[in-house]
């Protein structure tokens, strides 16, 4: 079933994006949700930031999927070099099934290898699965 904008855009407020917020997106390909992608674009007020920005950011979009050549771990450092002081990062992986899926095991290990907190953990879209992750375990 496919989702209505309005409840993308209500899963993006979720995610705890507001106005004004200054987004780094990584890992956007052809196979993102673009309705996901898009909401977090117009909630936050402006486009969403590449790599080629190079200022810190309130939160980081990230999608990761398994068939990526990246580690896990290493793909979370650097999205840590982008975020501000109490910047969150959306880790936004393929649910089961779906090509590229992250086993749950695998996100873990490389969340504790951070230093990071898993504090929410949803569908964000039809084939998405979305963790927020925090350092020092606050939510935003």
């Amino acid at each position: 079933m496919a989702v209505s904008e309005e409840e993308l855009a209500e899963r993006a407020l979720r995610l705890g994006f507001e106005h004004g917020m200054v987004v780094r997106e990584v890992g956007y390909d052809d196979h993102i949700d673009q309705g996901l992608h898009d909401s977090v674009d117009v909630i936050a007020g402006q486009a969403l930031l590449d790599l080629d920005w190079d200022g810190l950011a309130d939160a980081v979009l990230l999608w990761f999927r398994d068939e990526d050549d990246e580690d896990l771990a290493d793909t979370l450092d650097y999205a840590l070099d982008l975020l501000g002081e109490r910047g969150i990062i959306w880790l936004l992986t393929p649910k089961a099934g779906r090509a590229g899926h992250v086993e749950p095991g695998v996100v873990e290990i490389a969340v504790r290898a951070k230093g990071l907190s898993s504090t929410e953990t949803m569908s964000v879209a039809d084939d998405w699965n979305g963790s927020c992750l925090t350092s020092g375990g606050h939510r935003p």
